[in-house]
């Protein structure tokens, strides 16, 4: 089974930043889709940014503030997030989508709270 582990939530004021980071671990896979998803209280989980080996794909709330990026290596995805909102606040998870014996599967992290203060 594939484990993600999330870190980089916390509290900070609107027009500061907050740096998210993803690891995912377990047996042999190929990595498909790597992103980050976000659901604030009485809302649906919303898309944030999704990268791809070749396509990034970001909510229009967060295009120029937000950048996803992944490192292959070390199967981790990072969602850097800059001028945050108070908008912005709510509880990020990280997603996974993989290869493997061909078939595709999808993995979701604990989540990780992003607070921003007005």
């Amino acid at each position: 089974q594939v484990q993600l582990v999330e870190s980089g939530g916390g509290l900070v004021q609107a027009g500061g930043s907050l740096r998210l980071s993803c690891a995912a671990s377990g047996r042999s896979f190929s990595i498909n889709a790597m992103g980050w998803y976000r659901q604030a209280p009485g809302k649906q989980r919303e898309l944030v940014a999704v990268i791809t080996s070749g396509s990034i794909n970001y909510a229009d709330s967060v295009k120029g503030r937000f950048t996803i990026s992944r490192d292959n290596a070390k199967n981790t995805v990072d969602l850097q997030m800059n001028s945050l909102k108070p908008e912005d606040t709510a509880v990020y998870y990280c997603n996974l989508v993989i290869w493997r014996f061909g078939a595709t599967y999808d993995y979701w992290g604990q989540g990780t709270q992003v607070t921003v203060s007005s």
